[in-house]
């Protein structure tokens, strides 16, 4: 049973009367409501919700802000499965199982991971310098600490987390950057100024890459 007790503020005059208003939520339908709450149930029903809401939220660690990551894959060869691509697909990029890519070694790698669907990814610490990435989809990745030295020649890479990433030496043209996160993102000042004529990069990403 979900209990809470709101006190509610209406704007009231000077001259008015503080009148504190109770709110109980409980899961149990059977339970009677005196005839002095009655008119109140409208309200109560609304306080409920957003407490329900609050509650979930809370505790959804997908939510938090420091997101946590399922332990390391033990499946054999799958760092191979980048070159397979993502097949399990569900609706707004998730996964049922994404591609755990994680500390996996792609350099140099010419041809298997072009133009395919590493979606919804995780690819923190992984190695992708001379890669060729051009088409891939990469949305929703998670790469935090990877190194990126590779072609993101139109690539769909909206929503990608590239924090602490090192970019020195990709180039992104006619990639989609939208939503994409840089945040203390390494990257040679050149290959910046090139970033920088993405026009699908966000206010947000513009500042996080010290865009003028």
């Amino acid at each position: 049973m979900l209990s809470r007790i709101i006190n509610k503020t209406p704007w009231l005059s000077s001259s008015s009367t503080y009148v504190p208003l109770r709110v109980t939520c409980s899961s149990s339908a059977s339970k009677r409501v005196p005839k002095s709450e009655e008119s109140s149930s409208p309200l109560r029903t609304v306080a409920c919700g957003l407490l329900a809401v609050c509650t979930v939220a809370t505790a959804s660690p997908v939510i938090a802000a420091n997101q946590r990551l399922p332990p390391l894959s033990t499946e054999p060869n799958r760092c191979e499965r980048a070159f397979i691509g993502n097949t399990i697909c569900q609706a707004n990029g998730v996964y049922n199982k994404p591609l755990d890519l994680r500390f996996c070694d792609y350099t140099n790698e010419k041809s298997n991971l072009k133009g395919k669907s590493v979606a919804a990814a995780l690819m923190s610490d992984a190695k992708f310098d001379g890669a060729d990435m051009s088409e891939a989809v990469m949305s929703k990745a998670y790469a935090v600490g990877a190194s990126f030295k590779v072609n993101f020649g139109k690539a769909n890479l909206q929503g990608a987390i590239f924090k602490n990433t090192v970019l020195s030496g990709s180039t992104f043209d006619n990639a989609q950057l939208e939503d994409a996160v840089f945040e203390d993102t390494i990257i040679g000042y050149i290959d910046l100024q090139k970033l920088f004529t993405n026009t699908s990069i966000r206010a947000e990403g513009r500042v996080e890459l010290g865009c003028r």
